[in-house]
């Protein structure tokens, strides 16, 4: 009996002890609240205009009537999946969004991480300042605008680089309209906008780097390109997986407003993917159910993608997302 009871208060112990968890919490909220009223801007974005807009993804597996309403449109399941699935131009469209996301990645990925690594042995500054100033620039270049340089240069009549190619004696292709080329043309404009302002994480890694390992390797007798492979590419690993992660996360995400921009009837076969696929059946063609269930597919499959490298990664490594 006396165990009973000794037991008994010890269970009783519990309660109290979550209810004082739940008491510290909110304590902790009230005595730090300005930190809340900071955040509270952006969680109510992303509350308003990421997660209130999905209670419309219903319409996928409904067919939309824009008179009826959402609530009013008759339920039809999968049948907007199936039809894309069964479409002649689901395979051609789910190649071009990979092939491009997977060739993006294989030349983009790398290049900020070796423009990194150069700047941060850079020791004139005046020099440095410059590279990464020109790098940087072509980041705050509109789409729009980017698309339009992109056609002036490359165009067959008036561009400077079709012109460059001719007066060194070959025969320039026609970028524009050849689909062996789009994918080529797509990747390697967003890498020269994006690849100095994808460095600036890295420096940011770097900077972390303790001075000292580099003065005890370079007293060992290590060259510069040792410290670099032994010192400075470990340090970058972490930081390097969580944006691998990352960009295996949108493999399908594949913006289409470049896409869109730079695509014509003539390079429509390398060029056409899921997300302006989506645009043409949802906007143009008013196909509202079918295009918010291709959209919904794709946003499934880069979800299913981020949870698997993640935990691939996790489990080979120490770092992951989560």
């Amino acid at each position: 009996m006396q165990d009973t009871k000794a037991a008994v208060p010890g269970n009783a112990m519990l309660k109290p002890g979550k209810a004082g968890t739940g008491k510290g919490v909110w304590k902790r909220i009230i005595t730090n609240w300005e930190l809340y009223i900071f955040i509270a801007p952006a969680f109510l974005y992303f509350l308003i205009f990421s997660y209130g807009p999905m209670y419309g993804i219903q319409i996928a597996f409904k067919n939309f009537i824009p008179t009826k309403g959402i609530t009013g449109s008759p339920w039809v399941g999968f049948d907007h999946f199936e039809r894309f699935f069964h479409s002649y131009y689901f395979w051609d469209l789910l190649w071009n969004t990979l092939s491009i996301s997977l060739y993006e990645l294989a030349i983009g990925f790398p290049i900020p991480i070796i423009l990194a690594l150069a700047f941060n042995e850079v020791r004139n500054g005046f020099f440095k300042k410059l590279a990464q100033t020109v790098t940087y620039a072509p980041h705050f270049i509109s789409v729009v605008v980017m698309a339009g340089m992109i056609i002036s240069f490359l165009s067959p009549s008036t561009g400077i680089v079709t012109h460059i190619i001719e007066g060194l004696g070959f025969q320039a292709p026609d970028f524009l309209t050849d689909p062996r080329w789009f994918k080529t043309m797509y990747v390697l404009s967003g890498v020269w906008q994006s690849a100095g302002w994808g460095t600036i994480i890295y420096l940011a890694a770097l900077s972390g780097v303790d001075p000292g390992l580099h003065e005890a390797a370079i007293i060992d007798g290590a060259s510069r390109f040792q410290r670099i492979r032994h010192i400075n590419i470990p340090t970058l690993i972490p930081t390097m997986t969580i944006l691998l992660i990352l960009n295996m996360g949108s493999l399908l995400g594949v913006g289409f407003e470049k896409i869109l921009l730079l695509q014509n009837p003539l390079n429509m076969e390398s060029s056409d993917v899921i997300s302006t696929f989506v645009y043409r059946s949802g906007l143009v063609d008013a196909q509202y159910s079918f295009s918010t269930a291709i959209g919904l597919f794709n946003s499934v499959i880069n979800c299913v993608l981020l949870i698997v490298v993640n935990q691939i990664v996790r489990r080979t490594s120490e770092n992951s997302l989560w």
